[in-house]
């Protein structure tokens, strides 16, 4: 696989990791909800509706739809879809970061444990 295909797999990744971060924010107000009901779900469009995070993690995630179908039409699918793992990594960190989420040590194992599995998988593509 060449730089390209290597370019669009990281590239819708992380649109879509950002989408997943980007949605959380979205969400946030709704925790306000204590219960669902129909005039609940009334109200969690409205404010989904009005939320420049929620529209702009949806744009990501079609931006990551567009990329991810053309890093598929180069790459080998048991190489490209592992690699999706990778957003686990970005969105713990950035919750980390950006949320003020906490990374346990158990987290932090997994975190190194998919980094090894990628690695792996990524070099049999070589």
């Amino acid at each position: 696989m060449n730089w390209i295909t290597w370019t669009l797999i990281f590239t819708g990744v992380g649109l879509n990791a950002a989408a997943q971060l980007l949605l959380k924010v979205a969400t946030r107000p709704l925790a306000a909800f204590s219960h669902f009901d129909f005039a609940t779900l009334m109200a969690s469009i409205l404010v989904l509706a009005g939320s420049m995070p929620f529209w702009v993690g949806m744009f990501c995630y079609g931006a990551s739809l567009c990329v991810w179908l053309a890093a598929l039409a180069r790459a080998p699918v048991s190489i490209a879809y592992p690699m999706l793992s990778i957003g686990y990594v970005i969105v713990a960190f950035a919750s980390t970061m950006w949320l003020g989420e906490t990374l346990s040590p158990a987290k932090i194992l997994g975190i190194a444990l998919i980094c090894a599995g990628v690695a792996l998988v990524s070099r049999s593509a070589a």
